[in-house]
């Protein structure tokens, strides 16, 4: 049970005196780092907008690639786009550092980018139906630009959404960026995991949708194709789809100049039901994946490229035809 959990506030102490000291110290520590978030997302909001959006997309085009995540990313792009030129993968290579690093700090501000009008809709009409037609779906899409647009523009559209979050390990930092997302509507959070599963499932039997990233890996999902190569994929958003007779509703954005970005809600994809449900499910997790792929072969700087998106074999694969 989570309340039992002895390193996290407000928990029991326990029964000897060095378990109560190191979860005073973790909650210091705890304390400290939420001081230092706090002070950073004071320092963006009196930057503002353009400048906050500015500072993080340096401060990651200098810090990244001199990281091990550099390598990460440089494996991505050659398994994505095995005939791009060498220097063009650098080059875009440092230009996604850039996006991330603009995506991250105006986390801080995104309450004050909303009340701007700094997010395009296209399809805002789809929303609205939606919205009336008092019934769920399943929202999909991925890590591209900048993903709080999407939440904030399906719960200002007027839908009633689960968003999935993975929770910061600090708690208090955790408080601070539900608090912040509030600030621009976003209210309704299922966490990942067990307890988040079911949340999912009260939400949409009440009518509300559900917004989930499935372009992450995920080792215990079917395999489908992505850019030629196997890849593993998270089933939720097609079980949840085929649970409640619902759609998929893909949405993707790009990040335009001056921190303005443009959101595209695409036609809905319709889940076939055909007795099958391990091959019904299968096949949206591959409508899924290729929605992304196309995506990212539209704007491949929007994407988040710093995680593993393959399996190890894939990579391993890669590494041994460098040496060939």
């Amino acid at each position: 049970m989570p309340g039992d959990d002895p390193s996290r506030p407000g928990s029991p102490s326990g029964d000897s005196a060095a378990r109560k000291r190191v979860s005073v110290r973790q909650d210091l520590i705890w304390r400290l780092e939420a001081a230092g978030f706090a002070g950073f997302v004071g320092l963006m909001r009196l930057l503002g907008v353009e400048r906050a959006s500015a500072f993080g997309g340096w401060a990651l085009r200098t810090l990244g690639p001199r990281t091990g995540t550099q390598r990460t990313v440089m494996r991505n792009l050659h398994i994505a786009f095995p005939d791009m030129p060498e220097d063009e993968r650098e080059a875009l290579a440092l230009a996604q550092w850039e996006q991330t690093g603009r995506s991250f700090a105006e986390t801080a501000v995104m309450d004050i980018l909303v009340k701007q009008n700094r997010i395009e809709v296209v399809g805002l009409e789809r929303l609205h139906a939606i919205r009336d037609s008092g019934k769920p779906v399943v929202f999909v899409g991925g890590h591209f630009a900048n993903i709080e647009t999407l939440a904030a523009t399906i719960t200002g559209s007027g839908v009633p959404c689960q968003i999935t979050y993975r929770a910061a390990n600090n708690p208090y930092v955790d408080a601070q960026i539900i608090a912040a997302r509030a600030r621009y509507g976003v209210k309704l959070f299922a966490p990942k995991g067990g307890d988040g599963a079911r949340e999912l499932l009260a939400g949409m039997a009440r009518g509300e949708s559900v917004a989930l990233m499935n372009d992450q890996k995920f080792s215990e999902g079917p395999e489908v194709i992505f850019f030629g190569q196997p890849v593993n994929a998270a089933p939720g958003p097609s079980r949840l789809a085929l649970r409640f007779g619902t759609v998929l509703q893909p949405m993707s954005v790009v990040r335009l100049p001056g921190v303005r970005f443009r959101l595209t809600v695409y036609d809905p994809i319709e889940l076939e039901k055909t007795g099958d449900r391990q091959a019904d499910i299968a096949r949206g997790v591959q409508a899924i994946t290729s929605f992304i792929e196309d995506r990212v072969r539209e704007s491949p700087v929007d994407w988040f490229w710093v995680h593993k998106r393959w399996p190890d074999r894939v990579y391993a694969a890669l590494e041994s035809g460098a040496r060939d």
